[in-house]
């Protein structure tokens, strides 16, 4: 759900010149660079990492870990439950290339002077080049704006797309979480899958589907795995249920 960053933008300063004084550092084959962030959108992603490593102790507020991608085929840092949501649902999109966390450090000036700010996400898709942040709605703070905002203007002279995951509509985490255990690579021992896909020309409900197969265990596993790799469709904008019409890959909901 979108967030407004206008306070924020209202105190930068983004007066003639700004994006050759501002400057961004990436990390590359071991080494930090630094340049202006005009500059930045002409910078390889490959062989990038990430700014900082990733830490686990004791008695710490938040909770990182490692999330396994299947469009990259490689574990990625994420530094709280909110990134990792933010992960699965990048991997779920579709159109999923590359993600690197942590990928730079902006040090951008506001009214007060400067700054620096880490955004948590680059996500390189067929589709475009995503900075991202993340950080739930009640925790943003008007510094946090600024950040937010410094990032969304780097974005936009990088050519790149910009969005804050702040909070998630409230069917997805639910909607993802039943597809997230089944999307793995699996074989279809029971030859379900070839009556699923021509059933579902029919138009009828997800509990129809399981229902109409003798083995209705394995065949809801099933959907759920051929809706999170397209093989099927659903309405993305309500909650997945039994009534849930399914439709083909492609198909008019």
């Amino acid at each position: 759900m979108p967030v407004s960053l206008d306070a924020g933008r209202g105190r930068l300063d983004l007066s003639d010149g700004w994006a050759e004084r501002w400057t961004a550092t990436w990390k590359y084959a071991g080494d930090e660079v630094t340049s202006p962030v005009r500059h930045l959108g002409q910078a390889p992603v490959d062989s990038r990492v990430p700014m900082r490593g990733f830490t686990w102790r004791r008695e710490q507020r938040h909770r990182p870990g490692l999330e396994s991608l299947l469009s990259t085929g490689r574990l990625h840092g994420f530094e709280s439950l909110e990134e990792d949501q933010l992960l699965v649902a990048l991997d779920f999109a579709g159109d999923l290339v590359e993600v690197l966390s942590q990928p730079l450090r902006i040090r951008f000036r506001t009214v007060e002077g400067w700054r620096k700010h880490t955004p948590d996400f680059l996500a390189v898709t067929r589709t475009g080049t995503w900075l991202i942040d993340v950080r739930p709605r009640e925790l943003i703070g008007p510094e946090d704006l600024e950040s937010f905002a410094a990032a969304e203007e780097v974005a936009l002279v990088c050519g790149w797309h910009y969005a804050v995951a702040a909070q998630w509509r409230p069917h997805v985490r639910s909607t993802l979480s039943a597809m997230y255990g089944k999307r793995r690579p699996t074989r279809d021992v029971l030859g379900v899958e070839g009556d699923l896909l021509a059933d579902a020309e029919k138009g009828v409900t997800f509990g129809e589907l399981a229902a109409a197969q003798t083995y209705w265990p394995v065949v809801r596993a099933r959907l759920l795995h051929l809706l999170w790799h397209r093989r099927l469709g659903v309405d993305l904008s309500q909650p997945l249920t039994d009534g849930s019409r399914v439709v083909p890959a492609g198909g008019a909901l």
